[in-house]
């Protein structure tokens, strides 16, 4: 049987391809990917045993059972959201070191984690309406990469309806960011991010 294995961030740096087909016996489990992925790339070994893997859009164990046609995926820590911290004093600093930020997404899941996450913050905040959107691709510094939107009665439960989200995002959404240096051609970083915590309701 054939499972499609996906690669993101420094992953895909790693092995030099976004994707591959693996070819694997009848009844192989995510184990026998894993073995498998490992045997090609040796470099991996170390990193795929610590970061969660992800069988057709959910997490799994890793003696879960492959299908034919299968899409799997390791997802290294993410980092969706903006882009500086939050104290203004940080934010200005990192702004003059950075160039621009380029967004990478598990497409298809990242768009129902971000569903889902507004979901799960109208049911914290019942009366809240909210639009929740995020961009991928190459940004230059100044513009933004998350657009939210929150209307309730009150500026207060909008406020923290906002901040439920944004911190949601940044651990719920599998989106990675590579951080360009000020000069052009200047060396390119994947940054630091959170371990993948999705929400249930995807």
């Amino acid at each position: 049987m054939t499972v499609r294995v996906l690669f993101f961030a420094y992953l895909k740096d790693v092995t030099g391809t976004p994707a591959f087909d693996l070819q694997l016996l009848e009844g192989a489990r995510v184990t026998d990917a894993l073995a498998a992925v490992v045997t090609r790339w040796p470099a991996l070994d170390a990193q795929l045993v610590r970061i969660p893997v992800v069988l057709d859009g959910r997490v799994v164990e890793p003696d879960a059972l492959l299908t034919d046609g299968a899409e799997l995926a390791w997802l290294p820590p993410v980092g969706g959201g903006a882009a500086a911290a939050d104290e203004p004093g940080v934010r200005l600093a990192r702004l003059t070191e950075e160039r621009a930020l380029t967004y990478e997404a598990y497409d298809r899941v990242a768009a129902a984690q971000i569903a889902a996450v507004a979901r799960e913050a109208s049911a914290r905040w019942p009366d809240a309406r909210i639009a929740l959107e995020h961009r991928t691709g190459r940004l230059v510094v100044g513009e933004a990469s998350v657009a939210i939107a929150v209307a309730c009665p009150h500026r207060a439960e909008a406020f923290a309806c906002c901040r439920y989200l944004i911190d949601r995002v940044k651990e719920a959404v599998p989106i990675w960011k590579r951080e360009e240096g000020p000069s052009p051609g200047g060396v390119a970083r994947w940054l630091p991010g959170h371990a993948y915590r999705p929400t249930d309701d995807a």
